[in-house]
């Protein structure tokens, strides 16, 4: 009997090995398939505006065609806004963020070590669920002054995927706002710029490198172009946002 099961298990892995996307396509998550619109709305369905730092000015949003695909387009002047889709993950099941990105320039005065310099043509939020167990009283408290001003509890914490201008790749850090939102460079510089590059990340890990700890809930994913502390203006384009098992992971 185990010649058996461990026959039966070496044709298992055989199988997965000829047929990787074998019962897989029903555990890919579209969270932004924008290029596979059937309108010509200019918002993509089931993302909003979010005006996370109370900016005077909002990035602008739509959607265009590029290379013969829909993306969104960003283009902030000295304004800042994301656009957001709730969503809640598994985590377990579907741990990696793809997605596609382009920016054509990056910022000149931007520094992530300094507030007058935290602005990026393109990021990605990973927004987690608030979770009072996990905080110190103090942040308690700040989170339920926030509740008694907004009428919501604001995320636990967020991870930022950057297109930096200067910070070496793979650098991860704390916004300068706040230690709650930690950020990861994920493309630097000049080199790629009017590029499409696919980017891909394990959320779960990342998460448990950042806080230490096993990541709650995921309540949303945003993009994100903003230039309000630097005053500059940069243009990015977001392409299909998609959510994968951990056998997909490169």
């Amino acid at each position: 009997m185990p010649d058996r099961v461990f026959l039966g298990r070496r044709i298992m892995l055989a199988l997965c090995m000829l047929f990787p996307a074998m019962g897989m396509a029903e555990d890919i998550i579209e969270v932004g398939p924008f290029s596979k619109a059937t309108t010509d709305t200019v918002l993509p369905a089931g993302w909003e505006p979010l005006n996370l730092g109370g900016a005077d000015r909002l990035t602008e949003y739509t959607r265009v065609k590029d290379s013969g695909k829909l993306v969104v387009r960003a283009v902030s002047e000295n304004s800042a806004s994301a656009l957001f889709y709730p969503i809640k993950i598994n985590l377990e099941q579907t741990p990696i963020v793809q997605w596609r990105w382009k920016v054509e320039n990056i910022l000149k005065n931007g520094d992530a070590t300094r507030k007058d310099g935290d602005d990026y043509p393109a990021r990605l939020y990973i927004l987690f669920d608030y979770d009072a167990s996990r905080l110190s009283w103090f942040e308690k408290l700040e989170y339920e002054a926030y509740y008694f001003l907004k009428g919501r509890y604001p995320p636990l914490a967020a991870l930022n995927y950057l297109w930096a201008n200067k910070l070496p790749l793979n650098t991860q850090l704390p916004n300068v706002y706040s230690d709650r939102v930690q950020m990861f460079v994920v493309r630097s510089g000049e080199a790629e710029l009017g590029q499409w590059v696919v980017q891909q990340r394990n959320i779960y890990e990342d998460y448990l490198q950042a806080f230490g700890e096993v990541p709650p809930a995921v309540a949303g994913i945003a993009i994100m172009t903003d230039t309000d502390n630097t005053g500059e203006q940069a243009t990015a384009y977001f392409g299909d946002i998609r959510l994968l098992p951990a056998i997909n992971e490169r």
